[in-house]
């Protein structure tokens, strides 16, 4: 029975693994690509940037949302591996050179609302780590 249960979390593990891969992939397509990869296939326009919540700032909650997500997966993966590419360091470092990269790539522009959600989204996720952390 705990050998059926090792290998049951073991392949979530994995699972997880592969899905922060995967999302840090889409998230570097996503930001080197010139134009709105989401827009055109919602709207059928490279300019135009999908707007899923309705909110005062815009789409930077968009960016928001995906640096929370991955930065939850990093956290997960990274309780099972201790490596650098799952670290907060290097998320927060994605988080500022993705979106000074704007500056370069036609068709892109850098936003500072959208630079504020990236870090915000990973220092959200490393604050509670640590606050956990702490009560324990």
């Amino acid at each position: 029975m705990y050998y059926i249960k090792f290998i049951m979390k073991n392949n979530i593990f994995k699972l997880i693994e592969y899905s922060y891969y995967l999302s840090l992939l889409v998230l570097i397509i996503l930001y080197l690509f010139p134009g709105s990869l989401i827009g055109y296939l919602i709207y059928g326009d490279l300019g135009t940037q999908p707007k899923f919540i309705n909110n005062p700032i815009g789409t930077s909650i968009n960016h928001f949302f995906y640096f929370l997500f991955l930065s939850t997966l990093s956290l997960i993966d990274r309780l099972q591996n201790q490596k650098l590419i799952n670290s907060f360091r290097f998320l927060f470092f994605i988080s500022i050179l993705s979106e000074l990269l704007h500056y370069f790539i036609p068709n892109r522009a850098f936003e500072f609302y959208d630079l504020l959600a990236n870090c915000t989204g990973v220092m959200v996720v490393f604050i509670l780590y640590n606050l956990l952390i702490e009560k324990k």
